[in-house]
């Protein structure tokens, strides 16, 4: 019994390359998200609207988590292109009420405008891309 111990043992100790395997992963392919996931043009421009308008809640809710952490962007009521090349948006967003009930939001109107980059000569504007919140009203408490 202890030669087939001493033997086993040699036998791990020499043979121990087959257990221990370093071979990294293979990389999955990256698909593209259009494959995936149905996006709206809505989607788009929230996405790129989303920072400036998260600042201004926090800061209309006087930096409450509960604003910050659960506003939602309800819909997009107008779009107005403007003479400067810019677009102001006007979205409704429904923000946690302040009594810490569950359910209960308050509705509020904000304003964005979005200035696309922009460096022509032909439509007379340079300026680079910029999303600023104009105003903000609160619809309902």
């Amino acid at each position: 019994m202890k030669k087939i111990s001493v033997i086993l043992a040699i036998l791990l100790l020499f043979d121990t390359n087959y257990l221990v395997s370093a071979k990294p992963p293979e990389p999955k392919e990256i698909k593209p998200y259009a494959e995936d996931w149905y996006v709206t043009p809505e989607d788009i421009i929230q996405d790129i609207i989303f920072p400036a308008i998260d600042k201004r809640v926090i800061k209309e809710y006087g930096g409450k988590e509960a604003s910050g952490f659960g506003w939602q962007q309800r819909k997009i009521v107008n779009i107005v292109y403007n003479n400067n090349h810019s677009y102001d948006m006007s979205i409704k967003i429904m923000v946690p009420n302040n009594n810490y009930k569950p359910f209960e939001y308050a509705q509020d109107l904000v304003k964005v405008r979005v200035s696309p980059s922009c460096d022509s000569p032909k439509i007379g504007c340079s300026h680079g891309f910029n999303v600023e919140v104009l105003d903000y009203k609160h619809i309902s408490e």
